[in-house]
């Protein structure tokens, strides 16, 4: 005879997570613990019902009844998780916070200067597209200046560009001097 399933304790736990499931995962990890309990079907049943192996729906309820009584955190989302960064979010803000302050009030700031002094915030050494990216998580971008200036007559500058000479530059008449006019009518 099989042994009897416990996890009753949790009953109103799963409830909420039948509830409140947005992914098949917890779905399943709700049905896994509750199948057993509220219609009495057996573990073998219970993983034939939700697509899993005996041991993998072992695993789901252990999984569950640890999280539930404070033994194991609940998982995390990928996007909370940043496997590979340097430092959190939080820390970032504090670093760029500290090596920003002169760009905050209106200064210009040279992002390669700054990547040293991030590096010795951080404790570890980092590319300079790292430091770009960490500037873009932040909301930090780019400014380039204007190619023209912005209270300027655009007639005159459009004028400008069409009849300014430059010395030196070849417009056809070699000598420089004015072209002679032939009188033709002798």
């Amino acid at each position: 005879m099989a042994c009897p399933v416990g996890g009753a304790e949790h009953l109103e736990a799963v409830k909420e997570l039948l509830h409140t499931a947005k992914t098949a995962a917890e779905l399943r990890q709700a049905q896994a613990v509750l199948l057993p309990l509220e219609l009495g079907l057996s573990l073998e049943q219970a993983a034939r019902a939700i697509g899993r192996s005996v041991s993998a729906t072992w695993a789901i309820r252990t999984r569950f009844t640890k999280i539930a009584t404070g033994i194991l955190k609940p998982p995390r989302t990928k996007t909370v998780l940043r496997n590979h960064a340097l430092a959190d979010l939080d820390e970032e803000t504090q670093i760029l916070n500290e090596v920003l302050a002169n760009a905050q009030t209106g200064g210009i700031t040279v992002i390669p200067q700054l990547k040293p002094l991030i590096e010795t915030k951080i404790g570890k050494p980092m590319a300079l597209s790292t430091v770009y990216r960490m500037l873009a998580r932040h909301g930090w971008r780019k400014l380039a200046p204007d190619t023209h200036y912005p209270k300027g007559n655009s007639q005159y500058r459009d004028a400008w560009k069409k009849t300014a000479q430059y010395p030196g530059r070849n417009t056809g008449n070699v000598s420089g001097l004015p072209p002679r006019t032939l009188d033709v009518s002798r």
